[in-house]
């Protein structure tokens, strides 16, 4: 909320002549050519006629049209001079207007406050200063032009100076000197001018209860908002943000409910205010009892839904408010694209980059960094290169996200070919930069590769490793077999290993049978992350593969008494552009479950006859093997694939997501499916993506 000076006064004239009114009517409302056809029939145009069809043009931007009028004119008086000074400020040409103010034949006090004005709405405070001082008279317009001026850019001691040699204050000027001394945090200076105001009107009140609020003083607002003799929307509205804006979402509430008139702008700050305070269900509450809402209104709720990990609600609301026949404006399409990125909605994700490019708002380079972001996210890489080649001046965020994407989908040569290219357009890499080359690297087996850019960064490249870049590194020895040297790096790291470095190691030991370190990584990743479930289950794994049963039930005791829960896995498929998320084991919540069970059986035989037989590649020491077999067969990536087998015609690729990494088991099965069924299968992990075709991974197993 901003402090609004009152700079502008309203002068009122009443038309006596139809026409002449009927011109300032029509330019007022875009209509310049009808006005113009208006002033070409009067058979006798009058000056005022002549300064209505002038301030027409400028009124619509046509600076040059409204000149060539005025030069043109028969006779002409101060208030043509005045509308062409005017006329000028407003279309922001000061320069202009200080010409004809200088040669204009004689000049009043409007003709030198429009000035001031002018030079004071470019920020050109000392022109205007200068020119306040040379005024042959001043009225309280011009005054309070000039005080606002000095308030506007921060002169506020300047201001008061100005302020107390007014001959006359009135009620505007006061407020704007409160309004300064607020904005200045000197709230005690305000309120001695607003204790002093003979009279307060409704503006008064207001700019001295949003002082009190931008200051943190909400309960000192409270009361004197309390006290107002009037209360108009503005007022609530401060009052209420007040409460929004230090966290006190329920005296909010309370006072929204007491609200005699709700505007929309009151509804949208309380819904993101709940939504801040991760009052979700609240936030749509309060969006659903509102009758009149604006795109704003539709955008807080779908910002809210996409902060707090709701996607698939954002989602559907954004679908829904396209239905009302709403049009969506930028924040909401940005919102709704990170949306799409987190859900991997292709379809909705091309809608929205059609409405960007149809509003031009895809030529920014925040708009193609979204876009290019998306696209990766949906793991369509080529139309991500094409948003990528097509911007010119790309920042380090689009060199940053070309080369994770190419990463995360196993392509490391082109993902270095970025890197490489990087430096031909004098752009210096980051340490974002690095993670997505190392990760490159790591993911494409490129270990002398890793090697010599990790050791390079900092005598090369001047950029600090961080342990993100650490755990990069261990991931990448460790995948390699060269453990020790992993917890080589680990050791002489200068910063304390976080989970990242310790599970990478872990991982290494638990692929090349290192218990006893992989026991060691374990334990020091339940003290970093205690509420974590993975590091219990591949502890509880590795006691079990020693027959440490005893270790593996002390284990469990500790999951059950830090109330230590594996997340559930679940995946999710676009089909038509509707999002269908499937959870492990439960295929039944699915409306076509019954067709799906089918797919699956069939696809049962053909693995078979592949050769396919689930070797659980994970430990389940608690379950039968019939129950462990089961679940393997119904693992939330599975029953996607085969929802997408049914529902996504063969020459489009089945994309499916999951919020977990993909098991081994699951991931051989799959690439024997799409070797099977001649089908391409996308699969975006925790980790990476997995290209599937003809029976082989992108990620050449390594996972």
């Amino acid at each position: 909320m901003r402090f609004l000076l009152n700079t502008c006064r309203a002068y009122s004239t009443s038309f006596s002549v139809v026409p002449r009114y009927r011109i300032t009517q029509l330019g007022r409302v875009g209509q310049i050519e009808n006005a113009r056809q208006v002033f070409d029939e009067l058979p006798n145009k009058t000056v005022d006629s002549w300064n209505s069809i002038i301030a027409g043009y400028f009124q619509n931007n046509q600076p040059d049209e409204a000149l060539l009028l005025f030069k043109k004119m028969p006779e002409k008086n101060i208030v043509s001079w005045n509308g062409l000074i005017s006329g000028y400020i407003k279309n922001g040409m000061v320069s202009e207007a200080r010409e004809v103010f200088d040669k204009m034949p004689e000049r009043n006090v409007v003709s030198w406050t429009a000035m001031i004005r002018g030079y004071v709405q470019e920020g050109m405070t000392g022109e205007a200063v200068s020119l306040f001082w040379l005024m042959p008279e001043k009225n309280v317009v011009s005054w309070t032009v000039m005080l606002g001026g000095l308030i506007q850019e921060g002169r506020i001691d300047e201001a008061r100076r100005l302020y107390d040699m007014m001959p006359e204050k009135d009620v505007v000027a006061r407020t704007n000197m409160m309004a300064g001394y607020c904005k200045e945090g000197r709230l005690s200076d305000a309120r001695e001018i607003f204790d002093e105001m003979p009279w307060r009107n409704v503006v008064a009140w207001t700019t001295m209860i949003t002082g009190y609020v931008q200051n943190n003083r909400v309960d000192v607002a409270r009361k004197l908002f309390e006290v107002m003799p009037v209360k108009n929307e503005v007022s609530w509205t401060a009052m209420l943000m007040g409460y929004t804006q230090c966290g006190r979402i329920e005296a909010a509430l309370e006072l929204f409910e007491a609200m005699p008139m709700k505007s929309v702008v009151t509804g949208n700050a309380l819904i993101l205010g709940f939504g801040q305070n991760g009052e979700v269900a609240k936030a749509r509450r309060v969006f659903d009892q509102m009758m009149v809402k604006d795109d704003a209104t539709w955008s807080a709720v779908i910002k809210v839904y996409e902060r707090k990990g709701f996607e698939l609600k954002a989602l559907d609301l954004f679908i829904l408010m396209q239905k009302e026949g709403i049009r969506p404006k930028f924040p909401s399409l940005i919102t709704i694209l990170s949306v799409c990125a987190s859900l991997a909605s292709l379809d909705h994700g091309r809608q929205v980059h059609a409405q960007l490019v149809r509003s031009r708002f895809d030529e920014a380079v925040y708009v193609s960094s979204v876009l290019l972001t998306m696209y990766i996210k949906c793991g369509d890489l080529p139309k991500a290169k094409l948003v990528f080649d097509k911007f010119s001046s790309k920042d380090i965020v689009m060199w940053n996200s070309m080369i994770s994407g190419y990463a995360q989908h196993g392509l490391g040569e082109e993902a270095l070919k970025i890197f490489q290219s990087m430096f031909s357009t004098g752009m210096v890499p980051d340490d974002v930069t690095f993670v997505g080359v190392l990760t490159a690297c790591n993911y494409t087996g490129k270990f002398k590769e890793g090697l010599d850019i990790f050791e390079s960064m900092k005598s090369k490249y001047m950029v600090e490793p961080k342990t993100e870049h650490y755990a990069c590194m261990v991931d990448l020895l460790g995948r390699a077999g060269k453990i020790n040297e992993a917890v080589n790096i680990i050791e002489k790291m200068p910063m304390e290993a976080d989970a990242a470095v310790w599970g990478s190691l872990l991982g290494a030991c638990r692929t090349h049978a290192k218990l006893d370190l992989a026991e060691v990584a374990a334990k020091k990743l339940l003290v970093i992350e205690p509420e974590n479930a993975g590091p219990y289950i591949l502890l509880s794994n590795i006691y079990a593969s020693q027959g440490k049963w005893n270790d593996v039930a002390e284990l469990r005791k500790n999951m059950r008494a830090r109330s230590v829960k594996k997340s559930p896995g679940s995946s999710w498929i676009e089909v038509e552009k509707r999002v269908h998320v499937f959870t492990t084991g439960d295929i039944r919540a699915h409306p076509e479950h019954s067709m799906i069970m089918k797919m699956l059986e069939k696809l049962d035989v053909l693995l078979r006859e592949a050769g396919y037989n689930p070797d659980g590649n994970f430990v389940l020491h608690d379950v039968d093997e019939e129950e462990k077999l089961y679940s393997l067969r119904y693992h939330s990536e599975k029953l996607a694939v085969a929802y997408g087998l049914l529902k996504v015609p063969k020459e489009i690729p089945i994309r499916v997501m999951k919020n977990l990494r993909v098991c081994g088991d699951c991931h051989t099965a799959i690439k024997l499916i799409a070797k099977v069924t001649e089908r391409e299968i996308i699969l975006r992990d925790a980790n990476r993506f997995h290209h599937f075709k003809d029976g082989i991974c992108s990620c050449r197993d390594y996972w």
